[in-house]
C-alpha cells in the first residue's frame, strides 16, 4: 500500500475474535490464488501472450473501469481473451462483450482482485494488523458494512477524478485505507512496531498517529503525482478517499473507545 515504514504488529489486543477480518483475508487470498487467471503460471515462471490476454479480459469484466462507472455504459468492444495477428503483429483480440456487466457491482468484485503478490500481501498485512481492533470496536456486521462502504467511496472517488479512464481499477486498498483512517481516529496513541529501511531494517515502536499520519501524507503527495515515478499506475487518490471516509464514519465512535495499553 505504499509506505516508507513497514508495520509488523500493534500493541493493542482485541477483546473478541475478528471473524470478519479473517474472512476478508481468506477471501482475498482465495480469489487471487484460485480465480485470477495467470497466477498459476506466475508461480511456475510461465508467461505469454495468451496468459496476458486472458488476464486482460478477466479484469475488463470484473474490475472497476472509471469510464463505465461514471457514465454507466459499456464499450462496444472489449478484450475477448483470445489472441490473434493483426496489422501490428500478434495481440489480444477484441470484440463485442459477451456478458452483461454491472459497473456498480464491479466495485464489489474489484475489491477482491489484485495485480500481483506484492499488491496482495501488502494489502493483507495492513488489514491483518489494523482490522481486528476496528472490527472489535464496531462489531462484526457493522465492520463488514463499513469496509464495503469505504471500498465503494474509494472507487467512486477515483472514478470521478478519472472519468475518461479505461484502465481497470482493482485491489482492496481503498477499503483497507478506510480501516486505517478509522484506526487513526479510534486508537491514535496505540503503539505500532514498524520496520524502517535505513541500510538495514530498524525496528521501532511508534504511536499510530505517526505511522498512519505519515502513510496518509504520502498517499496525498503521490495522488498529485509528486515524488513518485509510477503515480499513474497506483490509485493513490482511491487511498486518500477511502482513508477520509473511514475517519468520518469512525469519528462518532471515539468517545466510547477504550484506550489501548500504554
Amino acid at each position: 500500500m505504499g509506505n516508507v515504514v513497514i508495520p509488523v504488529h500493534d500493541v493493542n489486543p482485541a477483546r473478541r475474535t475478528p471473524w470478519v477480518t479473517y474472512a476478508l483475508l481468506a477471501a482475498n487470498f482465495v480469489v487471487f490464488l484460485f480465480l485470477t487467471p495467470g497466477v498459476a503460471g506466475s508461480l511456475t515462471g510461465e508467461s505469454g501472450l495468451a496468459q496476458l490476454c486472458h488476464l486482460q479480459a478477466f479484469l475488463d469484466r470484473y474490475a472497476v473501469v472509471p469510464q463505465e462507472l461514471v457514465h454507466h455504459r459499456m464499450p462496444n468492444l472489449v478484450p475477448t481473451g483470445d489472441t490473434g495477428v493483426g496489422p501490428q503483429g500478434p495481440g489480444c483480440v477484441v470484440g463485442p462483450p459477451g456478458y452483461a456487466k454491472s459497473p456498480e457491482l464491479s466495485v464489489l468484485t474489484a475489491m477482491f482482485l489484485h495485480g500481483g503478490w506484492l499488491h496482495l500481501l501488502g494489502n493483507l498485512l495492513f488489514l491483518w494488523i489494523f482490522g481486528n481492533n476496528v472490527e472489535d470496536r464496531m462489531g462484526h456486521l457493522r465492520f463488514l458494512l463499513f469496509y464495503l462502504v469505504c471500498g465503494y467511496a474509494a472507487s467512486y472517488g477515483f472514478a470521478l477524478l478519472n472519468a475518461d479512464s479505461r484502465a481497470p481499477l482493482i485491489g482492496a486498498s481503498g477499503a483497507i485505507a478506510g480501516v486505517l483512517g478509522a484506526y487513526l481516529v479510534l486508537y491514535p496513541k496505540a503503539r505500532v512496531w514498524v520496520l524502517v529501511p535505513f541500510l538495514i531494517f530498524l525496528p521501532l515502536r511508534l504511536p499510530a498517529w505517526i505511522v498512519l499520519g505519515l502513510w496518509f501524507a504520502l498517499q496525498a503527495v503521490y495522488s498529485s503525482g509528486g515524488g513518485v515515478s509510477d503515480a499513474g499506475t497506483v490509485a493513490y487518490a482511491a487511498h486518500v478517499v477511502g482513508f477520509a471516509a473511514g475517519m468520518l464514519i469512525a469519528w462518532p465512535l471515539r468517545p466510547g473507545t477504550p484506550p489501548p495499553p500504554a
